[in-house]
């Protein structure tokens, strides 16, 4: 395995009625706090009064900002960064979801950057400060609540694109598995879909001596997928709530990866796709996965023939290399399908007129993955297969 140095500051606070947390942990930032949440979920199910009620106990004096898309635009981030600038905010305090933190996230630091935000997110600028934040979590699925790492889209340019810093950590993250409950089912499945794909993303490498990474991967996919056919059977379920939340944020905390880099093509690959189709992210690599998976089989086939007996159970008896990892790729679809989620992109009416566009975009700084280096080719190719 590679040298390596595990750095993550985030305070993670885990369990039932933990909100109260809030009092203690916001203000040591300061007064003026910037609430930012989403399409209004928080509110129906009664977690925006419990906020604000635990805000106004410590006299912070909030402002809000909501709306932020499923898929977080950068002319969101924008309105968040103006308030931070005019207000003189303190500290921020992401409500939600994954989305609802990265945006956060993005915020943070454009609040701290002379440019437009934008700029940091294509890297024309480092992120070198960042306000303070921090999350209440209500959807398992980015592990947004434990990283530095943050996704945003320009809908005017169809650009989607990953960024983050080392100042990007929130301070602390409450999850609180009952703050979960009122996930439909559909956003429930797209979570479990992103969390298993993260670790997906970190297992395909070429590092020697990973044989305990390996086995966390392969636990913790074990463990998500024997927990999740329970938690869709019972949404209201505590335990199996629980189980999710925290896989979710153990499949991208780094704590999995130490030691080697994974490939996150397959993530490249979508974040075209939910750019120019704006669909769910969850769905979208439920589509492109597999079919990554079988595009690149032959770079290393023990790759896919341990995570197809390993995790899948594949029967190694009487077939070759590539039959087994083909039998655990088609299990891993099969999964995805058995607990409702997409397997083509013709499921969102997504047709073959906007490919080269969606090929275009993935590769606009060249080739990449770390795994398998893909080019635009190998792109349309994939894509064409999830049709």
């Amino acid at each position: 395995m590679q040298n390596f140095t595990f750095y993550n500051p985030t305070k993670l606070i885990f369990g039932k009625d933990q909100l109260s947390q809030l009092q203690t942990e916001i203000p040591q930032y300061g007064k003026k706090v910037l609430v930012v949440y989403g399409g209004g979920s928080i509110k129906r199910n009664g977690l925006y009064d419990k906020v604000m009620a635990q805000l106004n106990e410590i006299g912070a004096e909030v402002f809000e900002l909501s709306g932020v898309e499923p898929n977080p635009r950068v002319s969101t981030v924008r309105k968040g960064v103006e308030i931070c600038k005019t207000e003189g905010i303190d500290f921020l305090l992401a409500v939600g979801g994954g989305s609802v933190i990265d945006c956060t996230k993005a915020i943070a630091a454009g609040a701290k950057y002379d440019g437009d935000a934008w700029d940091l997110v294509i890297k024309k600028a480092f992120a070198a400060k960042a306000l303070p934040f921090g999350t209440v979590l209500t959807l398992a699925a980015t592990g947004s609540e434990m990283n530095a790492g943050s996704v945003i889209t320009n809908w005017e340019t169809n650009e989607k694109y990953g960024w983050g810093s080392p100042v990007t950590f929130p301070k602390f993250s409450i999850l609180d598995p009952v703050n979960t409950f009122t996930v439909p089912r559909n956003q429930t499945v797209y979570g479990i879909v992103d969390m298993m794909s993260h670790v997906l993303e970190h297992y395909f490498h070429f590092e020697e001596n990973t044989d305990f990474q390996d086995r966390m991967c392969e636990s913790l996919l074990i463990t998500i997928m024997e927990a999740a056919p329970k938690l869709l059977k019972d949404l209201e379920s505590y335990d199996h709530r629980a189980t999710i939340l925290y896989s979710g944020t153990m499949a991208l905390n780094g704590i999995l990866n130490m030691g080697y880099r994974g490939d996150w093509a397959t993530h490249n690959i979508e974040h075209a796709v939910s750019a120019v189709y704006d669909i769910p992210h969850g769905g979208g690599l439920a589509i492109l996965f597999p079919n990554w998976m079988k595009h690149n089989l032959n770079v290393k086939p023990e790759r896919f023939k341990q995570l197809a007996t390993r995790v899948f159970s594949v029967d190694p008896a009487g077939k070759t290399d590539e039959d087994i990892a083909l039998e655990g790729i088609e299990k891993l679809r099969a999964f995805w399908n058995s607990i409702g989620a997409p397997s083509r992109l013709a499921d969102y009416d997504i047709d073959d007129s906007k490919i080269e566009l969606m090929a275009d975009k993935a590769t606009v700084n060249g080739e990449f993955g770390n795994f398998a280096k893909l080019n635009h080719d190998d792109v349309v190719s994939i894509y064409r297969a999830s049709l």
